[in-house]
């Protein structure tokens, strides 16, 4: 016990434990462990792009816990970090930090400096740069992010195996990421084809159905008037994009719509371009909305792509891949009309149409502003085109019933904490239309591994794609030459062409049970080959609520298309944090918060405490508060941990049955036994705030009432069972700091190192005592203790005043707890003279005689 200091503190042990951990290796995984004694963790990997936010540390605290809590239940715990450091996010970030953007066609420059470094002059452009130079850039910065990442999670308290780091970038993840897919394609799961495709102008790339927002922005309706070619009169239709008049293929009302039925089948003339176009009948139409008849342009929207196919309609596509009017004129389409749009974006060429609809006439009425829905990529800042492009898909029941119907029997195959989110992930995949989207037109990822033969006029052939040997993998098209050609055959008729193309950052993600868990890799390491047959299926998927239709299901895609099974055994989702006005708090929201500033005012534990108070898959809101209350509870932990410590050296040896005889002691340890096993049933059920919850009522019970009542007796002060209160006192404490230890680690370490050599964070996770205590039975003499502290409150004199007598009036059957009580209460209340008399079945009252104060 020499170890407790004078005055114990909070301030910083996180430092200092968290050394102290990584030097023991406290959190090692044992590679050598067997199956069913793995509890793994497919830890999400955090996006590296710039700085974590506050819902980083709620929702890693979550599974934090439930990761010590397993490893004190007996498991060697699989738990990885990975960082998402792929993708849009981190070439949006290169490019600002550095002042630079890439240009495939600049030639790479050895040696390259960027204008800056993250401090931006007040007005400056981005300079072009090879792919090559910019690809060096995004690794120097994540690099740098990485770093901060780790250092901030390692404050957190993350129970981690750092050994058990990947980057998504990383060789081992494209190598994985490549054999994942050449798999795909060989099985006929993947495929390439041409076809409308959503696109954001701006990042110049597909955009896949999960990855699309719907954001509510001012528009207009226009009613514009097409006029019959028979010349028998014309048709009003309603359109929010006059623009695409030029595209314009046909008109579609509903087949049972009585208004337009003698008019299916005839046709009419566009205004200001002159193509004749067909009116036609789909169930898609609705006849409520505008008019009740729409036209159909390639492309307005998803649902035009729709009408396109399954009306067999010719194709008008006039807007390119940089957002802008296309120089070509579609067929039929007048040429001097169209060229005044040629070049203009979207919003420049409504004007110019609308004017000249104005001019001729063909503008019914005013224009009417509506407020409408608009389809616009999570990560961009302009409503989305539909172009038409190559791209690659993964098959993931979009379009085949009988796949779809399969993945979402799978959700039965995983619980779900809170239950109700396995809604989320069946109606998602019930409500898709499309296959998955995987292939992306940016530069910073894992390419696609795949080239084309070239026919004699250099034209790429797609049906039959070129494919690298597993063995050579990780392979860069762009750069690697497939087997039997040259590199001077590259891009040269007879010869060959690279796929340009990456992997969509989701398409890489969704291989982080694999790529955590080494899948069919040949170890250098002395990891053993049998690794990935040790972790999977995982036992626990965590992650937001929010990303359950991308993550989640690509994940459960990826591993229904290779093992036929679902990855994982548990999936435990985390709610939202919100703002005071319970708003979500985020980046995207403006309010995110970061965590160091709440880390070094409240500390971690703090901050954990405040995190593992939101239950599974509920939104919270950030309370400071809630974190003064963490804050209390650990510095609460070590004052009463000093306290029962100070009481000097108890035989822990004797069985606990021959120690502890009082039934004021066993009663405690009994309610101790209650704590244990509803704390197990949360950790068990993923419920850390049930854990939570439950030890940190029956903490403060503890500190108030069990250690006031028999702190007199522990000092050997009275004649009660000295070595009893000890050793109950002892056990409690033992049992507190363990159940606790998840959510507080770096207060119940600083404790337990107190008054033993070992973390307890390698400790057996507490398990009943086995007594035959009655746990009510300390309850009223509790009750009494409390009655009379209130009446010295209400005397206005000290806790430590004599009382002269009590009498207690209570129920006969609380007489004899009370009796086996009275020593300890006497005691703790100062109390010359207790008397028990009998009492209504009713609440116990108490009659106190307080001592007159002494003349001294």
């Amino acid at each position: 016990m020499t170890n407790i200091p004078d005055r114990p503190t909070l301030d910083g042990i996180e430092d200092r434990w968290a050394a102290q951990w990584d030097s023991d290796g406290t959190y090692s995984f044992d590679a050598t462990a067997v199956r069913e004694n793995v509890f793994s963790i497919d830890t999400p990997p955090p996006t590296v792009s710039g700085s974590l936010h506050v819902g980083h540390v709620f929702s890693y605290t979550h599974t934090d816990t439930i990761a010590r809590y397993q490893r004190m239940a007996g498991k060697s715990v699989f738990y990885p970090m990975g960082w998402d450091d792929n993708g849009l996010p981190t070439e949006r970030r290169v490019q600002a930090y550095y002042g630079v953007r890439c240009d495939p066609s600049v030639p790479y420059e050895a040696g390259f400096e960027p204008p800056f470094r993250g401090d931006p002059p007040k007005k400056h452009q981005a300079i072009p740069i090879s792919r090559p130079n910019f690809l060096e850039l995004c690794d120097e910065l994540v690099e740098i992010d990485e770093e901060l990442f780790e250092q901030l999670f390692r404050r957190l308290g993350l129970s981690v195996d750092w050994k058990l780091k990947y980057a998504t970038i990383d060789e081992r993840s494209r190598r994985i990421s490549q054999r994942a897919f050449l798999r795909n394609i060989a099985r006929g799961e993947a495929y390439t084809q041409e076809a409308p495709t959503l696109w954001d102008i701006d990042f110049r790339t597909a955009v896949a159905q999960a990855e699309i927002v719907d954001k509510n922005r001012p528009g207009a309706y226009h009613k514009i008037s097409f006029a019959k070619t028979d010349g028998s009169g014309s048709i009003e239709i309603d359109t929010t994009r006059p623009e695409l008049l030029a595209a314009c293929v046909a008109l579609v009302a509903h087949p049972d719509d009585e208004r337009f039925k003698p008019h299916f089948g005839t046709t009419v003339k566009v205004p200001l371009y002159g193509q004749e176009v067909e009116v036609r009948a789909h169930e898609l139409a609705q006849p409520d909305k505008g008019t009740g008849i729409a036209m159909i342009c390639t492309f307005g929207d998803t649902t035009d792509v729709t009408w396109w196919r399954e009306l067999a309609l010719d194709l008008r596509v006039i807007i390119g891949r940089d957002g802008r009017i296309l120089p070509d004129v579609p067929a039929d389409v007048d040429a001097a009309a169209y060229g005044e749009i040629v070049g203009k974006y979207p919003n420049q060429a409504q004007k110019i149409v609308v004017e000249a609809l104005t001019e001729s006439g063909d503008l019914v009425g005013e224009i009417r502003k509506i407020d409408h829905d608009v389809k616009f990529y999570e990560k961009g800042d302009r409503p989305l085109e539909v172009v038409t492009s190559r791209q690659w898909y993964i098959r993931n029941g979009g379009k085949d019933t009988d796949l779809r119907a399969a993945l979402v029997a799978r959700s039965s195959d995983v619980t779900w904490h809170p239950e109700h989110m396995r809604h989320r992930y069946e109606n998602w995949v019930d409500g898709l239309n499309s296959d998955w989207l995987v292939s992306r037109q940016r530069f910073f990822g894992v390419p696609i591994p795949v080239w084309y033969r070239l026919d004699d006029a250099g034209e790429p052939i797609y049906d039959t794609p070129l494919v690298p040997d597993e063995s050579i993998l990780p392979v860069d098209p762009s750069t690697d030459v497939p087997e039997g050609y040259t590199a001077d055959q590259r891009d040269q008729p007879g010869g060959f062409a690279g796929d340009p193309d990456i992997f969509d950052t989701w398409a890489t993600s969704s291989l982080t049970p694999e790529i955590a868990g080494r899948w069919e890799e040949v170890t250098t390491d002395g990891d053993p080959a049998d690794l990935f047959d040790r972790v999977f299926p995982f036992d626990m998927r965590p992650q937001g609520h929010d990303i359950i239709r991308t993550w989640l299901f690509s994940t459960m895609t990826r591993s229904h298309h290779e093992f036929g099974t679902a990855p994982w055994k548990h999936a435990a989702l985390s709610g939202w944090i919100l703002d005071p006005d319970r708003k979500k708090m985020g980046k995207s929201s403006g309010n995110a918060q970061t965590p160091d500033g709440m880390l070094e005012q409240f500390g971690t534990d703090a901050v954990r405490y405040w995190a593992a108070s939101g239950r599974p898959g509920v939104d919270t809101t950030f309370s400071e508060d809630q974190m003064k209350v963490g804050r209390k509870l650990a510095n609460k932990l070590l004052n009463v941990s000093k306290f029962v410590l100070s009481f000097g050296d108890v035989d822990m040896s004797t069985p606990l049955a021959d120690a502890v005889l009082d039934p004021i002691d066993r009663s405690m340890l009994a309610k101790v036994d209650a704590v244990i096993a509803e704390a197990t049933t949360g950790f068990e059920g993923f419920d850390y705030a049930r854990g939570l919850e439950r030890t940190e009522t029956f903490f403060w019970w503890f500190c108030d009432n069990y250690v006031e009542l028999v702190k007199n007796r522990a000092y050997g002060s009275t004649d009660g069972d000295t070595g009893s209160a000890l050793r109950a006192l002892r056990e409690a404490l033992s049992s507190i700091q363990r159940l606790l230890a998840p959510i507080l680690p770096f207060a119940t370490e600083e404790a337990w190192s107190w008054w033993n050599d070992a973390s307890v964070h390698a400790q057996q996770w507490p398990v009943a005592s086995g007594l035959d205590g009655d746990a009510a039975l300390i309850d009223a003499t509790i009750d009494a203790l409390t009655l009379v502290r209130r009446a010295k409150s209400e005397a206005k004199v000290s806790q430590r005043a004599d009382v002269d007598s009590v009498t207690i009036t209570a129920p006969s059957g609380l007489h004899a707890a009370l009796d086996a009580g009275s020593g300890d209460l006497a005691a703790a209340g100062s109390i010359a003279e207790i008397t028990i008399v009998d009492g209504p079945d009713e609440a116990l009252t108490c009659d106190v005689t307080i001592a007159p104060p002494s003349d001294d």
